[in-house]
C-alpha cells in the first residue's frame, strides 16, 4: 500500500535526513539511496527495513549534510597545489605563450582545497535511530490506510453475503424453472416422450445447473476473508488467493446459470470481487 514518511535530525556536525516512500507492488522491491560514506552499511539498513516491510515498491533515501561547524576549516593541500603548478608550467613550455592560471583558478582545482567532513562512522548510531523513527512513522501511516481498506472490504463482503443469501433462497425455484423449460421444449416439439425419460433428463439438467456447491464455497471464502481481516500478521498474499477463488466460483456460477435472476447475481458478485481485488493489491 502507499505510504510516506520523512524525518530529520540536527547534530553539531551534520544534519541527517531520512525518507521512506512506497507504492503498490505485488512483492517487496526495495531501493536504497545512501551517501557513499555509508554504502558499507547498506546490507544492515536493507535488513532493518525488509524485516518490517513485506510488500510494495519501497524507496529509501538517506542524506548527510555537514553543518558550518561540522565542515571545519579549509585546508590547502600543498602537494596537490605543487603538482598542478608544475603541470601548468609544462603546458606553458609546450604551448609557448599559454597564459598561467590565476590564484582563483588554482584554488578551484579538485584536491587543492580540502575541508574536513563529519566521520560517517561516528554518525552511525544517530543514523540508525533516525531510520527506526522514520520506519515507525511509515508503518503507522500504512496501518491507518490498512484500517480504511479493511472498512471498505467489510462493506463489500456484506454486499456479497447478501447476494449469496438471495441466490441460496432461489435455488429450489431455479431447479423448478429448469424443469419447466425442458417440459415446454418437449411440448413445442409435439412428440410423445416416455415420462421416465423426461424425469431422467430433468434430473440430469438439474444436476448440471445445480450451483449449491458454488454457493457453499462462496460462503466459506467470505468467512475466511473476514477472519483474515482481523489478523495482525501480513495477509496480502492470502487475500490474493481468496480473491482468485471467489472469482472462480462466480465464473462457474455464471456459466451454469440458466435464469436471469441468477445471472444478475453472478454479475453483481464479479463486480464486488473486482472492487475488493483492486484494494487487496494495497494490502501487505
Amino acid at each position: 500500500m502507499t505510504a510516506f514518511a520523512s524525518r530529520s535530525r540536527d547534530l553539531p556536525s551534520a544534519r541527517l535526513s531520512c525518507e521512506l516512500r512506497a507504492v503498490n507492488h505485488r512483492y517487496l522491491e526495495l531501493g536504497l539511496r545512501l551517501p557513499e560514506e555509508l554504502r558499507a552499511h547498506e546490507a544492515e539498513l536493507r535488513e532493518r527495513i525488509s524485516r518490517q516491510v513485506r510488500r510494495g515498491k519501497v524507496d529509501f533515501r538517506l542524506e548527510i549534510a555537514a553543518t558550518v561547524a561540522g565542515a571545519g576549516a579549509l585546508r590547502l593541500n600543498l602537494m596537490n597545489l605543487a603538482a598542478v603548478v608544475e603541470a601548468c608550467g609544462e603546458v606553458q613550455i609546450a604551448c609557448g605563450q599559454a597564459q598561467a592560471p590565476g590564484v582563483i583558478e588554482l584554488l578551484r582545482w579538485p584536491g587543492v582545497v580540502e575541508s574536513t567532513s563529519p566521520d560517517p562512522e561516528s554518525l552511525l548510531p544517530d543514523v540508525l535511530e533516525l531510520v527506526e523513527e522514520t520506519l515507525a512513522d511509515f508503518l503507522a501511516g500504512r496501518q491507518r490506510e490498512g484500517a480504511r481498506i479493511a472498512e471498505f472490504m467489510q462493506a463489500r463482503l456484506t454486499d456479497m453475503a447478501h447476494q449469496v443469501a438471495l441466490l441460496r433462497e432461489k435455488l429450489p425455484k431455479l431447479v423448478q424453472h429448469q424443469r419447466e423449460r425442458l417440459l415446454a421444449r418437449i411440448a413445442d416439439l409435439g412428440v410423445n416422450v416416455d415420462p421416465g425419460r423426461i424425469e431422467q433428463e430433468v434430473a440430469l439438467l438439474a444436476q448440471r445447473a445445480d450451483v449449491a456447491e458454488e454457493v457453499d464455497r462462496l460462503d466459506t471464502h467470505l468467512t475466511e476473508v473476514r477472519r483474515l481481516l482481523d489478523e495482525p500478521e501480513p495477509i496480502g498474499r492470502k487475500l490474493d488467493f481468496l480473491m482468485q477463488e471467489l472469482n472462480r466460483e462466480s465464473n462457474t456460477l455464471g456459466s451454469k446459470s440458466q435464469a436471469l435472476e441468477s445471472t444478475a447475481i453472478a454479475v453483481e458478485l464479479k463486480v464486488l470481487i473486482e472492487q475488493m481485488r483492486e484494494q487487496v493489491q494495497n494490502v501487505e
